[in-house]
């Protein structure tokens, strides 16, 4: 077998067989394809495509590229949940503690967040003590004894895709949906789960903008799924302004907590509850969405998805006085607020000049090497159809840093319209997609 023709012949947009398909990771990884035929195979996958069963193939060889978990040690069906990345994004914060107290392990492994803001792992450890890391027996003692753990992902899964990913970056190659949705499934279906839900963000503040080309990616993981043996679906849901009010790490835990304890953002709360009903319903702990929603409602009214949460932070070394009072949690020293230079109502919030805005603060890493500072981020005060008055406050900064202040204030000016027109409700989920095709709600 030779590289150069497996490349000519995706280029002519012909099918690959499972095993050029292997021949080509294994080489890859191992270095005996150098990153130009990688390239080369990259660019005509952009071009030409994959079938279901090719982008199977590949995500299958990316997964076996390095460490992979066997959750068989944890007991019940382990549902996984994966979010493609948004601003003020912190559903795993809820939804972990809640499917949990609802009877579904969930042993999860995150990253950190290069962005705007930190990932869930960076978000957990603004708790002071909080552990990310967890041997592997300890691990699954922990989902066992409470029903639940988070910790950071192994240095060693997945380095195919790691590998693939750097050179897609910087050959114009990334905007490709199967090898999107490879890199995205190979990293879950390395993690072990039986099971999965997807949460793919649409609009300005996902990576994918337009709501076609976010079905095409949920598609492409579901069948990646359907082909591997895994039950995976995926909700197509609103990024075109931020989830809920707060973009920042501590900020982002005390707006989990109150959703936890029933007094969150409405559009947070609504996303958790269906992702969450999901993987109820996957899950085996409910027949259908409907019993699965009423369950989660019940767990979040009398306290034991909140309970859950401080169960998970115990666990974990962290401070649980901090959930109980979320004052206690890291603090900025200064709050400056965005005023509107304009009365109207708000048409849009450019969610991902938000999120740039939260990063300049300091919230997000702009390299690997950036220093996160927990306490900073930004709450909105005003969102889509809310109406303002000149001189209204849009958002609040939360600042250390007050050389940062001026440019973050014109991001945040910046990412908001405003007009004279009256707009109705914004959808916050726009379809389902199952085994069984795409329901457009």
């Amino acid at each position: 077998m030779r590289a150069v023709e497996i490349i000519q012949k995706k280029r002519d947009g012909r099918e690959l067989t499972s095993e050029e398909i292997a021949f080509f990771v294994r080489g890859y990884s191992e270095g005996s394809i150098p990153d130009y035929q990688m390239s080369a195979l990259a660019m005509a996958v952009y071009f030409k495509g994959m079938t279901a069963r090719e982008t199977a193939d590949l995500t299958l060889e990316m997964a076996r590229s390095g460490d992979q978990v066997d959750l068989s040690p944890v007991k019940g069906v382990k549902v996984d949940k994966h979010s493609t990345g948004g601003v003020g994004d912190k559903v795993t914060l809820v939804l972990a503690p809640l499917a949990a107290a609802a009877g579904v392990p969930v042993a999860k492994m995150s990253g950190r967040g290069l962005g705007h803001t930190g990932g869930t792992i960076d978000k957990l450890e603004a708790i002071a003590g909080f552990s990310v890391e967890l041997s592997r027996e300890r691990f699954f003692e922990q989902v066992n004894e409470i029903g639940v753990a988070v910790i950071g992902q192994s240095g060693n899964m997945t380095p195919a895709d790691k590998k693939l990913y750097g050179l897609r970056d910087v050959t114009a190659t990334v905007d490709s949906i199967p090898l999107i949705a490879s890199s995205v499934m190979s990293k879950k279906i390395a993690a072990g789960a039986d099971a999965i839900v997807l949460d793919v963000k649409t609009g300005s503040g996902a990576f994918m903008k337009t709501l076609d080309d976010s079905i095409a990616l949920a598609q492409a993981m579901v069948d990646i799924g359907t082909e591997v043996g895994r039950n995976t679906v995926a909700v197509i849901s609103d990024m075109d302004q931020p989830l809920g009010f707060t973009i920042g790490n501590a900020l982002e835990v005390k707006e989990a907590v109150d959703t936890l304890r029933g007094k969150g953002p409405r559009d947070l709360e609504e996303i958790c509850l269906l992702l969450g009903a999901h993987m109820l319903v996957l899950g085996g702990q409910a027949k259908d969405e409907d019993e699965a929603r009423t369950i989660l409602k019940r767990h979040i009214a009398d306290g034991s998805a909140f309970e859950k949460l401080k169960q998970l932070v115990a666990a974990q070394d962290g401070d649980v006085s901090q959930i109980e009072h979320t004052d206690k949690l890291p603090a900025a020293a200064k709050q400056v607020e965005v005023k509107a230079k304009q009365a109207g109502i708000v048409q849009a919030i450019q969610a991902e000049e938000i999120g740039t805005a939260a990063m300049v603060l300091g919230a997000g890493r702009e390299t690997k090497e950036s220093v996160i500072d927990l306490a900073v981020g930004i709450e909105l005060r005003r969102k889509i159809g809310d109406a303002v008055q000149t001189g209204d406050t849009l958002a609040v900064l939360y600042v250390n840093d007050e050389r940062k202040i001026e440019e973050a204030s014109a991001r945040v000016l910046e990412a908001y319209r405003i007009g004279p027109d009256p707009i109705g409700n914004k959808p916050l989920v726009y379809a389902i997609v199952t085994k069984d095709g795409v329901k457009r709600l």
